[in-house]
């Protein structure tokens, strides 16, 4: 059978995304099999789904244990295509929280120099430097739209950045003045009252935005990036909180 033939188990649990289901659905169009083989599927999601979750999966005996069921043979392709393509889906979430968290960087920029035995001739095997851009700081400089405010009791100045999407607005904090060990929130307040987290964030012991911090680091404000579905004329303020609920700064857009 060609490949599409095995995507009918994924699709009868609803495990494929939006791309994959209308490939699939195209393909169910004129493919008779695949439409007998859903039917016999019908109802047996949530037994195949417990089946993907075992440590001994795909073997005759529990097809066999099924009641109403296709083939042995049939059952152990699907039960092992789904606990597949969840494992490819939990890699994918992980890529994907990976690299949201790689906007939530401070700094600049993050310098990594590694340096050869040369001398000052240029002999040896000479000096390599690789920098990384901070996509969040970048996005900060650009946008035109800042408000500012400090939090007389806390010291905790917060600058914010919008840019209106389709979206809805898209957010990026400056943050100075932040001492640690703590997590953080971003609240976005509407005018009509409802609130929406834009971002959350861990402040290490050394803190962020320090004047009089010991080290470089320390001293750098902390940048993070997010978004929030209202648009730019319907948010009221921003909130700066701790997980425990203590206000650090409050904004007015």
């Amino acid at each position: 059978m060609p490949n599409e033939h095995e995507t009918v188990g994924a699709y009868a649990l609803g495990i494929l995304d939006d791309a994959e289901a209308t490939t699939f659905e195209a393909h169910l169009a004129s493919c008779e099999w695949c439409a007998q083989q859903l039917d016999e599927l019908a109802g047996m999601e949530p037994m195949l789904a417990a089946l993907a979750d075992l440590p001994e999966t795909g073997t005759p005996a529990l097809g066999e244990s099924l009641a109403a069921r296709p083939s042995p043979l049939v059952v152990e392709k699907l039960v092992d295509e789904v606990a597949e393509r969840r494992a490819r889906k939990r890699r994918r979430n992980f890529y994907m929280v990976a690299a949201a968290g790689a906007l939530i960087v401070s700094g600049p920029f993050v310098a990594v120099a590694a340096s050869g035995g040369g001398d000052a001739s240029g002999g040896g095997s000479g000096t390599n430097q690789t920098l990384a851009a901070n996509p969040a700081k970048e996005a900060f400089d650009k946008s035109s739209e800042k408000i500012m405010a400090t939090d007389p009791e806390t010291q905790v100045t917060a600058t914010v950045a919008l840019e209106k999407k389709l979206w809805g607005t898209e957010i990026v904090t400056e943050l100075k003045n932040v001492k640690g060990e703590q997590k953080c929130s971003l609240i976005a307040v509407g005018k009509n009252g409802e609130r929406e987290t834009v971002n959350s964030w861990s402040v290490p012991g050394e803190g962020y935005g320090l004047p009089d911090a010991t080290t470089d680091k320390a001293k750098q404000p902390l940048y993070v990036q997010g978004g929030a579905a209202f648009d730019p004329n319907e948010i009221d303020h921003f909130q700066v909180m701790t997980f425990e609920g203590e206000l650090l700064v409050e904004v007015d857009a």
